[in-house]
């Protein structure tokens, strides 16, 4: 075998080259550090994680309280800690998570200060110098995922009917001014195109009258395309601007999407755009989805208005209210909104606006003392005939003095609806409605099992390879070996230091194939070496030759599937995205322990031979 030819021979070495006899200190340092901090952050991914609950000091309870609570429903506790503003409690059973969570709730002060936690198992010194396991993704954790459809027909509906009021306008201005021009023009929604342009518009009007509006239309509406018909004009929006509108939307949906997973307190969520109008959310360790589906796919919005007998009629308790058409504020401007109580004990949202929003109330409230002002709830509905915007007033309230960018809402069924539309108001209100195509839940036992049938196939890869590295390659092989742990050790802490990494199953099977490509990188080096001996090299000149002509290899082979990971990665979702992250990782760090880890070692053992190698 190579290593017994290497030792066999004897003699001297090649004129005018410097053995490789040495190792740069620095090199060797700065990879010992390395290997200790990647070491040191794989290490609490043995022990594993418990699910928790951090409760904030906002909910009122104590230790006592939330010990006897749990007891009582059979839930075992295996902690509960103390910390500067909240308790963390840790449980037994990750699969009654959620249960703890709802009960507990309903003995809080403030449910939404109930926040769903993972911690860590490991040892509390290897915590307190912030090392922390592998997040683990759906399949491995268990959870919940949906696919959501963004429905887009209200949102191009709105831009239609936003049209429709600017011609209408525009016409009327004309008619103050005087100018004909525009007049008697005939708007209608086209109901021929109302699934797939809802947008469509007709219009009919005399040719001076249509010849004035295309004018107008072209200066101030140029997203708008004008079809000629026989007796009237269709106006629809152009293809770029109906997907410009479309991508804008969805990426708002996602935006405020991730905001109400924050506002839930689920980690490591996986929220992404997934197709041309929908929406893929993976919720990992989430096992009762009832929660998180009201809360994702509720599309409430608010706004306030002044009363009018002429506006718009609302539900309102047991009755009829009318508003005006026009709001005073819109929730857009609500930056802040948290679920309390009024004077009389009741439920009530206080609500924090923005500047904008703070100066309209201001303006709105002066110079309305005295008189009521209505709070419209808004939310999407799915029905037959699709997307439904249903409405009522939720508060009527007398303006008592001038308000500004606080103040609060009253009239609240009860506090858990205040606690909900609280949290909703902050994450935001859904641009467009959506709707959950597909559900799926993975439970805790299923996820446990991919793990366990994971790793054990990387155990019998790494065994198998080990074995044959060490029966073919001899003292080689048992250096490739040492290489090939350390570059394993090195990804999975490379793993857990990255913020938003996480591992899924494809993600084990990347290890898998990383351990593989790793061992590729000695058996070129060391096939190299081997040519290099049966040249008649010295054993040193071997070894470097051999690492020489092989990094140019190794290195095109990592590079080119480096950019297959990137591209996986770049255009995947979550499972691929998993499988692209430890591919590409596994990539770099097999480069730096196949090669300066294992020439550091190689040079140590045998960079000092200075005898001749044997022709074979």
């Amino acid at each position: 075998m190579l290593t017994d030819q290497l030792l066999k021979s004897g003699g001297r070495t090649d004129a005018g080259r410097k053995p490789l006899n040495s190792n740069s200190p620095w090199q060797v340092l700065v990879l010992i550090v390395a290997l200790l901090i990647f070491a040191m952050s794989a290490l609490p991914s043995l022990y594993g994680e418990h699910a928790s609950l951090t409760l904030a000091k906002a909910t009122g309870l104590k230790e006592t309280e939330v010990s006897q609570t749990l007891n009582r429903a059979g839930i075992e506790v295996l902690a509960i800690t103390p910390q500067k503003d909240a308790l963390l409690v840790t449980l037994k059973d990750a699969s009654r998570q959620m249960q703890a969570r709802q009960l507990l709730a309903g003995q809080s002060l403030k449910a939404d200060a109930i926040t769903l936690s993972m911690t860590s198992a490991a040892p509390a010194w290897l915590q307190s110098v912030g090392a922390s396991p592998i997040k683990l993704g759906l399949d491995l954790r268990g959870g919940v995922q949906f696919l959501m459809q963004v429905d887009l027909k209200p949102v191009f509906d709105a831009q239609g009917d936003s049209l429709r009021s600017a011609i209408r306008e525009q016409a009327r201005q004309q008619a103050q001014a005087k100018d004909q021009g525009i007049r008697n023009l005939i708007l209608t929604k086209e109901p021929g195109l109302a699934q797939t342009k809802p947008e469509a518009t007709r219009l009919v009007g005399t040719d001076e009258a249509l010849g004035r509006i295309k004018v107008w239309l072209y200066a101030n509406y140029p997203d708008w395309q004008i079809e000629r018909r026989d007796t009237d004009w269709l106006l629809t929006l152009t293809d770029a601007a109906r997907a410009e509108l479309t991508r804008r939307t969805v990426h708002e949906n996602l935006t405020i999407m991730r905001g109400r997973i924050e506002e839930l307190g689920i980690t490591e969520a996986i929220v992404q755009r997934h197709g041309e109008n929908r929406i893929l959310i993976e919720l990992p360790g989430v096992q009762d989805p009832v929660a998180a589906k009201r809360v994702l796919g509720a599309t409430a919005s608010l706004s306030f208005h002044s009363l009018s007998d002429s506006g718009i009629q609302e539900p309102f308790e047991n009755t009829h209210v009318g508003i005006s058409r026009q709001s005073v504020l819109g929730g857009e401007h609500i930056i802040d909104a948290r679920a309390g109580s009024d004077e009389m004990g009741l439920p009530a949202v206080n609500i924090v606006l923005d500047a904008e929003g703070g100066k309209r109330m201001s303006d709105f409230s002066r110079d309305n003392i005295g008189k009521p002002m209505a709070t419209r709830y808004s939310e999407y509905i799915a029905s037959e005939r699709g997307s439904e915007k249903v409405s009522k007033v939720i508060s009527v309230a007398t303006i008592n003095s001038q308000l500004g960018s606080r103040f609060s809402i009253t009239g609240l069924g009860s506090h858990q609806e205040a606690q909900e539309l609280a949290m909703l108001l902050r994450a935001g209100s859904m641009t467009a409605p959506v709707t959950i195509q597909k559900e799926r839940t993975i439970g805790p036992s299923l996820g446990a099992e991919n793990i366990r049938n994971g790793f054990a196939a990387l155990a019998l890869g790494l065994g198998a390879t080990l074995v044959f590295m060490a029966l073919w390659y001899r003292r080689l092989g048992w250096v490739a070996n040492v290489a090939l742990l350390a570059n394993l050790t090195m990804l999975l802490g490379l793993i857990a230091l990255i913020p938003g990494a996480v591992l899924t199953l494809p993600g084990i099977a990347g290890l898998v194939l990383t351990v593989g490509m790793a061992v590729d990188t000695n058996v070129l080096i060391f096939e190299r070496i081997r040519d290099k001996m049966k040249e008649g090299r010295s054993m040193a000149l071997a070894i470097e030759r051999g690492f020489d002509s092989a990094f140019g290899t190794i290195l095109d082979a990592n590079l080119t599937t480096m950019i297959t990971a990137l591209v996986l990665y770049a255009i995947g979702n979550g499972p691929l995205q998993g499988f692209a992250l430890t591919l590409g990782l596994g990539l770099v760090t097999s480069m730096v322990t196949g090669i300066l880890l294992s020439r550091i070692i190689i040079n140590w053992v045998y960079g000092k031979e200075q005898r001749k190698a044997v022709r074979i």
